[in-house]
C-alpha cells in the first residue's frame, strides 16, 4: 500500500440526521469510513480529509454554507483531523482549484482511495477528474453513500468502466483485487 492516499470526502455534518440534507445510510458510511481510516492509519497511509465549503459570496446554498455547523466535519472524525491532511473545495471536484494535487506531490502519492459521500457528485467528479488520470484511482464502494441506494448503484455501475470499485478488505489488501 505504499504510495496509496485514503481521501476521505465530504463527510459533514449536514449529510447527517439533523443537517440540511441527510443522505442515505449515512452512520452506516460512517462507521464504514472509520474502518477503512482505522485500516489506513495501521498500514502508515496518508488520510486527506476532503471538506466542501461554499463559497459566501455565491450565496447562501442549501447546505454547506461556510460559518455553519453543517460544513463542519462529522464530530466523530474530528479528532483524527490533527493527525491527518484538509483540503478545501468549493467545487465537487476535489483537485479543482485546491492543493490536492501538489500535496499528493508532496506526499509522493501513486494510488488514490476514495470513500464519502455523495457518490454520485463529488465521489464521481473527483474518480474521474482529468486531474487525478495520473493516479492509479480507486473507490471503496461500501464506504460511500448518496440520497438513496438506486443512485448510489447506478453512479457505481457508471464509474465501474473507468476505476476500481473495492470492498474494504479488497482495498487494504496487500495486492488489492480490481
Amino acid at each position: 500500500m505504499a504510495n496509496t492516499a485514503l481521501l476521505v470526502i465530504d463527510l459533514q455534518n449536514d449529510y447527517f440526521p439533523g443537517g440540511h440534507y441527510p443522505l442515505w445510510q449515512a452512520e452506516e458510511t460512517l462507521q464504514k469510513v472509520q474502518a477503512a481510516m482505522t485500516k489506513a492509519q495501521q498500514q502508515g497511509m496518508p488520510i486527506i480529509f476532503i471538506q466542501h465549503v461554499v463559497k459566501a459570496e455565491k450565496g447562501i446554498a442549501p447546505f454547506f454554507n461556510e460559518g455553519t455547523k453543517g460544513v463542519e466535519v462529522h464530530s466523530a472524525l474530528t479528532d483524527l483531523l490533527d493527525s491527518s491532511h484538509l483540503v478545501i473545495k468549493h467545487y465537487a471536484d476535489s483537485f479543482e482549484q485546491t492543493n490536492l494535487q501538489s500535496l499528493l506531490s508532496d506526499l509522493h502519492v501513486e494510488s488514490i482511495l476514495l470513500c464519502g459521500m455523495m457518490t454520485q457528485n463529488c465521489v464521481t467528479h473527483t474518480a474521474l477528474s482529468k486531474a487525478a488520470e495520473p493516479y492509479q484511482v480507486s473507490v471503496i464502494a461500501e464506504a460511500c453513500t448518496t440520497v438513496d441506494e438506486m443512485i448510489h448503484n447506478i453512479a457505481l455501475n457508471g464509474l465501474s468502466s473507468r476505476v476500481s470499485l473495492l470492498s474494504l478488505d479488497q482495498a487494504f489488501s496487500v495486492n488489492p483485487v480490481s
